[in-house]
């Protein structure tokens, strides 16, 4: 039982693990919600800006008198302005006009300055919450700003108690870890430390459309940046507080998931969380079918839903944006690949064949594409063919791969439709997705069944 604390600050951390039943199938993998809302300030930022802010007293960045400057989504600035009251400071924060009205009052009711700015306009631009702040900071003296965005000490915080608190609550039993991915330091924190448990667990960022995320850590490059409405999740530059060397994958959602998913944790479940927490959730979800039993599965929810009571929650406001209309645009292999898991495991040509049965087993496939030391794919090498030629006596344990792999077929692009993918597999056992001369996909026949029975028909 929790004794008395001498302030709210101590009061952040320890959240629960919650199991969830009904949005999982009951032949599915067990999903553990982490109920980040239950944090003092509502959100798991409490831990990130608590840790940056005892940092700069410590080194004397932040000192008595202070103003403490920052561009937020809505979560950093409660936490910063709750810790801030407790500790006497100043605030003054910029915040994009996407944003619920509920995040600014908030903000307001703990006393600080809010300067909203517009949110359709480049990272670089003088107009942008980012550009804002920094030239806040400038002009007034004994400004401190944490720098969500680009400081190491976010991923610092939660390496040292949102990662240590999952493992401690699982015992360390659980197979993957699901996050949203804004500024990043939750996910890498967190997944940091949990690879230095135990590096066999999967860590899957979860990003939304429109966010550049996705493209960066499937293929090096970031993507065009577009608008979307899910809040705290996604980015429109590349910050220095993800690291991407912590997750195995990244997953992308859409609004229309992200907000299905949250109400349906509120109706279902009985946990009223964000829109972002929906994202993860719906990633989570899937994969829970794609695991199935004696499998579990963590998901971080990062917020409340009380502060989106006049966004996804309110009937009429979904209405006019078009989440309860059906959803007919044109479907594509990347509408498919962003609802899987699509990490590939490859071979080389040298590669022993006894090596490439193991990673098969290992990782429970059944085909493993065959790469060049530049990462394009040339071949492709199937268990049925290792089955014949070991049966036969034509191969041993000990020769290379090359020798067995066969012409790669089924090759598509992510921008295909799903009809021409269906002809694909119906000429071949799998689909080698391939994108900018590398492979970003393997689809089969059950993954097209599976995504066109969960209403994506």
């Amino acid at each position: 039982m929790r004794g008395i604390y001498r302030n709210v600050l101590e009061a952040i951390g320890d959240t629960p693990l919650v199991q969830l039943n009904r949005v999982v199938g009951r032949h599915d993998a067990r999903v553990y919600a982490k109920l980040e809302y239950m944090n003092p300030g509502g959100s798991v930022k409490d831990r990130m800006a608590l840790h940056i802010i005892e940092e700069a007293e410590r080194t004397g960045a932040l000192r008595p008198g202070s103003v403490i400057v920052e561009n937020t989504s809505g979560n950093t600035g409660v936490a910063v302005a709750m810790a801030a009251a407790v500790k006497g400071y100043r605030c003054i924060f910029t915040m994009p006009d996407k944003m619920s009205e509920e995040k600014v009052r908030r903000l307001r009711a703990f006393g600080a300055e809010v300067v909203v700015t517009p949110t359709a306009v480049p990272a670089e631009s003088p107009d942008s919450y980012y550009e804002t702040a920094k030239r806040i900071a400038r002009e007034t003296p004994n400004s401190f700003m944490l720098n969500q965005y680009h400081n190491k000490l976010n991923i610092e915080a939660h390496a040292a108690s949102t990662g240590p608190e999952i493992w401690e609550q699982t015992g360390g039993n659980f197979d993957v870890l699901v996050g949203g991915l804004g500024t990043g330091g939750t996910m890498s924190g967190t997944a940091k430390y949990i690879k230095s448990q135990d590096a066999s667990v999967r860590t899957v960022g979860v990003d939304p459309m429109g966010s550049i995320y996705y493209a960066q850590f499937h293929t090096g490059v970031p993507s065009d940046p577009h608008t979307y409405k899910v809040e705290g999740i996604g980015e429109d530059m590349v910050c220095g507080a993800l690291e991407l060397e912590w997750l195995d994958d990244v997953m992308q959602v859409n609004d229309r998931e992200c907000f299905a998913m949250a109400r349906r944790l509120a109706r279902e479940e009985g946990i009223f969380a964000g829109g972002s927490s929906g994202g993860s959730v719906h990633v989570a979800a899937n994969l829970a079918r794609e695991l199935g039993r004696n499998h579990t599965i963590v998901v971080i929810l990062p917020d409340s839903g009380a502060i989106y009571l006049s966004k996804f929650y309110d009937d009429q406001w979904m209405k006019e944006s078009g989440f309860f209309e059906p959803d007919n645009a044109p479907r594509s292999v990347a509408d498919l690949l962003r609802g899987k898991s699509h990490v590939v495991y490859t071979a080389q040509p040298a590669d022993e064949v006894g090596a490439c049965i193991v990673k098969m087993k290992q990782e429970g496939i059944s085909q493993m594409p065959v790469v060049s030391a530049g990462g394009e794919p040339i071949g492709m090498v199937h268990e049925v063919d290792l089955l014949d030629a070991i049966f036969e006596g034509r191969a041993s344990r000990t020769d290379r791969v090359e020798d067995l792999m066969t012409p790669l077929q089924g090759v598509i692009s992510p921008d295909a439709s799903i009809e021409s993918l269906r002809g694909v597999l119906a000429a071949d056992n799998v689909a080698v997705v391939v994108q900018h001369g590398k492979v970003n996909g393997i689809v089969t026949k059950i993954d097209l069944i599976d995504y066109l029975s969960h209403g994506a028909a």
